[in-house]
């Protein structure tokens, strides 16, 4: 992307969706759509015996998915203004049914990443393959010759990673309490599937659920931000919020299936801009700041889902 000059006018931006409403939260319709998650994984579990166990790993795929991005929404009070309450209301979510942390998520993704977005040193979601991603990339001769297999590989284990970096954030500021909550999450789900439909269908369960989910996630993921610009700090804290969010983050072409299927992370400048703002209302966002952004000669950097993978597989070339 060109390097041009940003003028600051986030506050109009800012001023204009806030007069249509958009910045405020859902408690009703968020609320709804946690009930369904909720009712939804009770009658995967107890109506497991019915199930081809494939099927059911799918069915759970979509299940620990859209759990996946209530609990990104929750955390960052979407629902609720009160962010104990938030934090609170995101364990049924995070803790027990995808046994992940949500004091992890908060401090990795809402304090780091949306703060210091694409600041190296500052942002842990860029040193993805020694910093393949960054103006300071490694030279590691068995990443150099086998990066696209160990980059692209590594999209199907997204999830595994995601329950191990909890483990580990939660053991090591011995919360002890979130740790507790995590573990409840093998007996109630995988316990209760092992009672119900056996060890082995399970197993098949188990592997289709991590197969699915872990690249929905990761394909998902990725498209935010690799392959957008990326800063020293010093130089980061030198652009204003628009520009710095602007200028580091990606958005996805696409309708209401897309936004569904990303869970609203397609919307990526948007939520950046205003992470506050419902997933529910981003796409109605993006319509408005596209248009604030061709009014002020703003660049705005979207791309369809296709061409946003293959701009992250070019920047691999540069390792």
């Amino acid at each position: 992307m060109a390097n041009t000059a940003y003028p600051d006018v986030f506050k109009e931006l800012k001023a204009q969706v806030r007069e249509e409403g958009l910045l405020q939260r859902v408690p009703i319709r968020g609320s709804i759509e946690m009930v369904m998650v909720i009712v939804a994984i009770i009658v995967a579990l107890s109506t497991a015996p019915l199930w081809n166990p494939i099927l059911l790993g799918v069915f759970m795929t979509i299940v620990f998915t859209r759990s996946v991005f209530i609990s990104h929404d929750i955390l960052h009070t979407q629902y609720f203004k009160d962010k104990s309450l938030s934090m609170k209301l995101s364990y049924p979510f995070s803790a027990f049914i995808l046994s992940n942390s949500s004091s992890w998520w908060d401090y990795k993704h809402n304090v780091n990443h949306h703060t210091y977005c694409n600041i190296e040193g500052k942002d842990d979601d860029i040193n993805a393959l020694d910093g393949a991603f960054t103006q300071h990339r490694g030279n590691n001769p068995i990443i150099k010759k086998h990066k696209y297999l160990i980059f692209w590989g590594a999209m199907f284990f997204m999830f595994p990673s995601f329950i191990a970096q909890s483990y580990k954030f939660v053991i090591t500021r011995k919360l002890w309490g979130e740790f507790a909550l995590m573990l409840l999450h093998w007996p109630l789900i995988w316990g209760t599937l092992i009672y119900q439909i056996g060890a082995l269908n399970t197993l098949y369960v188990a592997l289709t659920l991590n197969f699915v989910l872990s690249p929905w996630l990761a394909f998902g993921f990725i498209t935010n931000h690799l392959g957008c610009e990326t800063f020293e700090e010093e130089e980061g804290k030198k652009l204003s919020w628009m520009e710095l969010q602007m200028r580091t983050s990606r958005s996805l072409s696409g309708g209401l299936f897309i936004h569904w299927f990303y869970g609203g992370l397609n919307t990526q400048i948007e939520h950046h801009l205003f992470p506050k703002a419902p997933r529910f209302n981003l796409l109605k966002i993006k319509d408005m700041t596209q248009k604030f952004a061709k009014e002020h000669n703003i660049p705005y950097f979207e791309t369809s889902p296709i061409t946003a993978y293959i701009q992250i597989n070019d920047e691999l070339k540069h390792y």
